[in-house]
């Protein structure tokens, strides 16, 4: 492989995780505050139907893209609104949604399929993109891609260096510590979920307006499950979620390439490689067998490369809280 065919490679791998991206910086706002919303998978395939058909039949994918946020925000709320007041499991909610997603998809988006529409227009940053190899892999691609990244680093920022950020964190680690000082945790809930949504169904918009133009069913199918695993191994972290999604989007290009090389390979023996790795990825930082691998890393920097490596999830994550029942919901 020469430079050339290197650097496409790699920008497609940019342009691959941009949706993935989003998607995990959604679930990881949700999940921060304290609700798992399950419903990834079913909410991402019924957003880029939506999507593409709302921008199909306006002509703009503007107004694709904000339908597919609604679409992610109602989800979402359903979620939030079960598990805070009705107090029903949110896994069991999430995953029924998923379900009623992937067949209203299926069933709404039948005479949408296989059809040209709208679609993200590219567009290079002019000087940025012409820096050699760096430019056409981080700055000639089209705004998606630029939005993903800018919500990765303004998601982090929200988080872990802004007030907000900080309440938001403490309605998922320790609500009842948060209640204490005024901070009201369900409505907190309420708010994060539903944005959280919201990104998750751009996300599954940007699939049919801009990576794979066009609607067909099952389109997105398995990209919810990916990010929900890619949340866990990015320690809830948008940051690190987003370099997961990179590897995710690596790993597809690696079966891609390997499947050029041997064609008398099935294609789906390529075609499971990058969930086979993600697989691996998930139980090395949620198991014991990080501190056993570590046997190999000087001492020295054991503790360094502990930290970097497993993960913990916010303490009262799937909780419901309780403390304010009178005027909490």
């Amino acid at each position: 492989m020469n430079e050339t065919e290197l650097v496409k490679v790699l920008s497609s791998i940019v342009l691959q995780a941009s949706p993935l991206m989003i998607a995990v910086c959604g679930e990881t706002i949700s999940e921060r505050v304290g609700v798992v919303n399950l419903s990834l998978d079913g909410t991402m395939l019924l957003a880029a139907m939506t999507g593409f058909v709302s921008a199909y039949l306006s002509d703009s994918v503007f107004v694709g893209f904000a339908a597919a946020a609604v679409v992610g925000a109602l989800f979402a709320t359903i979620v939030a609104f079960g598990s805070i007041k009705l107090r029903k499991d949110q896994f069991a909610i999430g995953f029924v949604l998923t379900l009623l997603g992937d067949k209203l998809s299926a069933y709404l988006g039948q005479n949408f399929t296989r059809i040209p529409g709208p679609h993200v227009a590219h567009w290079g940053i002019p000087l940025l993109k012409n820096i050699p190899v760096l430019g056409p892999i981080f700055f000639d691609h089209d705004p998606l891609v630029y939005f993903a990244f800018i919500l990765v680093l303004t998601t982090w920022w929200w988080l872990f260096q802004s007030q907000a950020g900080l309440r938001l964190r403490s309605a998922g680690e320790r609500p009842e510590a948060g209640f204490a000082r005024g901070v009201n945790i369900n409505r907190l809930r309420y708010l994060y979920t539903i944005i959280g949504g919201s990104l998750v169904g751009i996300a599954g918009a940007a699939y049919s307006l801009d990576i794979k133009l066009g609607w067909a069913e099952g389109s997105t199918r398995g990209l919810g499950w990916i990010a929900l695993a890619i949340v866990i191994f990015g320690g809830w972290s948008p940051i690190r979620g987003a370099i997961g999604a990179m590897l995710f989007g690596a790993s597809k290009a690696l079966a891609a390439v390997l499947q050029r090389r041997y064609p008398e390979v099935s294609l789906v023996a390529f075609n499971t490689l990058p969930w086979l790795l993600m697989l691996a990825v998930l139980l090395l930082v949620s198991s014991d067998i990080t501190d056993r691998l570590l046997i190999i890393v000087p001492i020295r920097f054991r503790q360094q490369f502990r930290q970097a490596l497993r993960v913990r999830p916010p303490a009262a994550l799937g909780q419901p809280f309780t403390a304010g029942e009178s005027g909490e919901d």
